[in-house]
């Protein structure tokens, strides 16, 4: 049975009796020659990446984007094109991009051939554009699938003349794969930027043998979190009562827990910095190790 919420060819809809070609061109949405899926679909990377795939007929390589959202990669955006790498002079469409490239290390996912997460991760790194933004589409690609930093040095040293690539190990010393979304990454590289010593992720607290918390990121040694609260945090009823229960309970456990939210993570930068810092004295951390960690608001945003 053809699923019609995914991308489907059309001939082969149309060759098995599944569809009619007047119901298929009258009823179905035509994304690349004789590729189509129902109406009314919202674009994800994932499904532009499926449908660069049947137009390509299985002849490349999906990489970027397309591989990242094969690999399960989250956070992507559903608006950017499909790439694939394919052999010789093949013409680019509207919503694919075609680059051609040789040694591209491969494996099949779901019975397409894309890019290993290694070099998936490596083509990110050496990407160009904003590096933050490299970052956690790296974290991101690095929790979905375990892959390991050091994985992608290995092979950025195997492609030392490929272009971008002298810019990868700076890249890679801020990767982070415990990172749960952008804005905990943000929230990283912020701290890092500032000043602070390198936040662990996902820490978890227990006491005795009783888990209590999974915390963002933080300080074991000065025991201080900093934790971001996504909307679910406020609108799932049962996110919100495990939160106020553990943020009640840390404190007592000598736990101070710093909670970001959207407008001051990404509006009042300062303010941030400034409560991370305070709490960080006076748990210990020594001023010469915190020193000038309150900075220009505009630079501390880059």
């Amino acid at each position: 049975m053809m699923d019609f919420d995914e991308p489907f060819r059309g001939t082969e809809a149309v060759a098995t009796g599944v569809l009619t070609r007047h119901r298929l061109a009258r009823h179905f949405v035509r994304l690349h020659r004789d590729v189509y899926i129902e109406p009314g679909v919202e674009p994800t990377a994932l499904l532009r990446a499926k449908a660069a795939w049947l137009w390509s007929r299985g002849c490349g390589i999906l990489a970027g984007t397309s591989a990242e959202a094969v690999h399960g990669t989250r956070w992507l955006d559903p608006s950017a094109s499909a790439e694939i790498v394919r052999d010789g002079h093949v013409r680019a469409v509207p919503g694919i991009i075609v680059r051609t490239a040789q040694d591209v290390e491969s494996c099949v996912v779901d019975e397409m051939v894309v890019t290993t997460t290694a070099r998936t991760g490596f083509d990110i790194a050496r990407s160009g554009g904003d590096v933050g933004r490299r970052i956690e589409i790296l974290d991101a690609l690095c929790h979905a699938t375990g892959l390991k930093a050091r994985e992608i040095t290995a092979h950025a040293a195997r492609h030392r003349g490929a272009r971008g690539a002298a810019q990868v190990e700076r890249i890679l010393g801020l990767v982070d794969g415990g990172a749960a979304s952008p804005p905990e990454t943000h929230t990283r590289l912020l701290l890092i930027r500032a000043g602070f010593p390198t936040p662990e992720t996902q820490i978890e607290v227990f006491d005795g043998d009783r888990f209590v918390a999974r915390a963002d990121l933080g300080w074991r040694q000065w025991r201080v979190l900093v934790e971001y609260d996504g909307a679910h945090h406020w609108t799932d009823p049962s996110q919100r009562t495990r939160d106020i229960e553990r943020y009640t309970v840390l404190p007592e456990m000598g736990w101070t827990v710093i909670r970001v939210g959207a407008d001051l993570l990404y509006r009042r930068t300062e303010v941030l910095v400034d409560r991370v810092g305070q709490a960080l004295r006076r748990a210990g951390l020594r001023s010469d190790r915190s020193g000038g960690c309150v900075r220009d608001a505009a630079r501390l945003r880059t």
